[in-house]
């Protein structure tokens, strides 16, 4: 199956000389959920801002469903819903009238009952006469995502969605975007809430000054760069690691009454059976311990700070 976005060789060059992007490529499959996490600054949203067509790149090319974003924009817009960070929204509008509007400048028919399931869809129904300034922020993200789907986009991106969004109305958003996926749409998000995109992505990928620096099946991802930390919990107090556990590289906490080991489980040995060993012979007696599989976030910082 074609990919429904290919980005290939794109760079972004301002006119400062600052590059803000390198030779990225990348496709995105048709129907999933793709996460881009990256660091402030990353590039995140200059990329993005390029492939719905709002910012220039300057090397490159960028195919939506087999439309060129250059040559053939009104096509490939069409096919894009977009979020963006910031809340752009007429304030003395209602909430019915600027949904309806959005839908109009992609050369929509109207389509009242479609404007009604959008709203509906993100809890927005019983604010439809309600004019924008008087909603929370919250409510204005809410706002921008029925804009960005009023003209029924095959393709959804969503710019740090939930920012400044309470818990529920984000778990309440994560709903839509479930159903989004199931009835087809395409999901490209950035978000600094690394768990979300833990939760709902199927794949993920890592920007970072400029360069797309892994791309990956999550479950591959977890997988192969993932690590367990094991947590000893002792007896008594420990004030230094003696030096014959310095092969471990454990790490001391909970004011000196845990020991933390991490390793990896891709290797053939995991370590655990000789630092049990190891400890007793070193006098320090052990009360309890647990393992834990490094989070989304661990791989993240640790791809980033290597970079």
């Amino acid at each position: 199956m074609s990919p429904i976005i290919s980005v290939s060789k794109l760079s972004k060059t301002y006119g400062s000389g600052f590059k803000a992007l390198n030779n990225i490529n990348l496709e995105i499959h048709r129907g999933e959920i793709f996460a881009l996490l990256g660091p402030n600054g990353a590039g995140k949203t200059t990329l993005i801002s390029i492939i719905c067509g709002i910012a220039n790149l300057s090397e490159g090319r960028v195919i939506v469903d087999g439309h060129d974003i250059n040559t053939n924009y009104r096509a490939a817009r069409a096919m894009i819903g977009l979020v963006p960070q910031e809340l752009h929204t007429d304030a003395f509008e209602s909430v019915w009238a600027t949904v309806s509007f959005s839908r109009g400048l992609f050369g929509r028919a109207k389509n009242p009952d479609h404007i009604e399931k959008v709203l509906k869809d993100l809890s927005l129904w019983d604010k439809k006469d309600s004019k924008i300034v008087t909603l929370s922020g919250g409510m204005k993200r809410r706002v921008m995502i029925a804009k960005a789907l009023s003209h029924e986009p095959q393709i959804l991106f969503l710019d740090e969605p939930t920012a400044g969004v309470d818990v529920e109305l984000r778990k309440g958003m994560w709903e839509v975007v479930r159903a989004l996926q199931a009835s087809g749409v395409t999901i490209i998000l950035t978000t600094h809430y690394i768990e979300e995109a833990e939760q709902m992505a199927d794949r993920i990928g890592v920007i970072n000054k400029g360069e797309i620096i892994l791309v990956e099946d999550k479950a591959s991802l977890m997988q192969k760069l993932g690590k367990k930390r094991l947590t000893l919990q002792l007896q008594g107090k420990v004030e230094t690691i003696p030096p014959a556990l310095a092969a471990y590289h454990l790490e001391l906490s909970d004011g000196g009454r845990a020991l933390t080991y991490n390793y990896d489980t891709r290797g053939e040995r995991t370590g655990i059976t000789s630092l049990l060993s190891d400890l007793r012979n070193a006098g320090i007696r052990i009360s309890d311990l647990d393992t834990t599989q490094s989070s989304l976030e661990d791989i993240f910082v640790s791809l980033v700070q290597a970079r």
